[in-house]
């Protein structure tokens, strides 16, 4: 199995890895030897797209500029009408479960990327260069640190682009133009809060619920698939709602409807 990272560069920042580990930084997506796919393999029909929302731009994950194996990057203070196109790769079971440059948890069935400039969050539309094949990936997270390699994407996402297989494949990297809130002092990370409606073994019934409430609330609805012992259940999440007033008109609003099993997550 190939995967999206190069096995021969590891030894070399194995180094820079350790000082990060123990700056308390959180690990970037370089891959190595031991990363790779998971036991579970899934469809291009199963991974869903990132769905776009305006959220704000925290401190965590945008410090600029910041220095890696000795070369600095700045995040874009203005990316809009972002696109480039260069070389994506893809990571997948050494980091499941760990945390991305914003602290979120990365989830390697979910649409998620890396990117080196791109602010944190951010949306952007992937397309396969060789197949025409696009995504839309939530941007959480820093990398990738080669030269040639312009965004690494999520086992999950990189086989929706149809490359897994491969490791790498050229692809086009367009910014979705997404209002957003930039305030990297005032919000505190994990302001935001879900509502869970329930953990589904059937993706049909999942994303067939994820469109009906879309359609009712108006509101980000999202179905991520999680791991559950041996079984892989589909979660189902509206949200984030940043403001708890409205957090709690959603739950009654959700009961009244007939979701009776509707929490509130951070």
């Amino acid at each position: 199995m190939i995967t999206g990272v190069r096995r021969g560069v590891f030894a070399l920042i194995l180094p820079a890895l350790l000082l990060i580990a123990c700056s308390g930084q959180p690990e970037i997506p370089w891959g190595g030897s031991s990363d790779g796919a998971p036991l579970r393999s899934i469809s291009p029909d199963e991974v869903a797209n990132a769905v776009p929302r305006p959220d704000p731009i925290l401190a965590a994950g945008n410090k600029s500029p910041y220095t890696v194996l000795g070369k600095s990057y700045n995040i874009l203070d203005d990316a809009s009408g972002y696109r480039e196109q260069g070389i994506a790769s893809w990571y997948g079971t050494k980091f499941n479960g760990r945390k991305t440059s914003n602290g979120e948890i990365f989830d390697l069935y979910q649409a998620t990327a890396a990117h080196k400039t791109l602010p944190i969050p951010s949306y952007a539309k992937v397309t396969n260069v060789n197949n025409g094949r696009s995504v839309i990936v939530r941007i959480n997270d820093r990398g990738p640190f080669h030269s040639e390699r312009l965004i690494d994407l999520s086992y999950g996402a990189a086989v929706k682009l149809g490359y897994m297989e491969q490791g790498t494949a050229p692809v086009e990297v367009e910014l979705l133009a997404i209002a957003g809130v930039d305030d990297r002092r005032n919000i505190p990370l994990g302001s935001y809060r879900y509502l869970q409606l329930g953990a589904y073994a059937d993706s049909v019934a999942a994303q067939n619920l994820r469109d009906t409430l879309a359609g009712m609330l108006g509101l980000p609805v999202s179905v991520s698939p999680v791991q559950s012992g041996e079984a892989l259940l589909y979660r189902v999440r509206v949200g984030p709602v940043a403001d708890p007033g409205q957090l709690s008109k959603l739950q009654k609003q959700l009961k009244n409807a007939g979701y009776s099993s509707v929490q509130a997550l951070p």
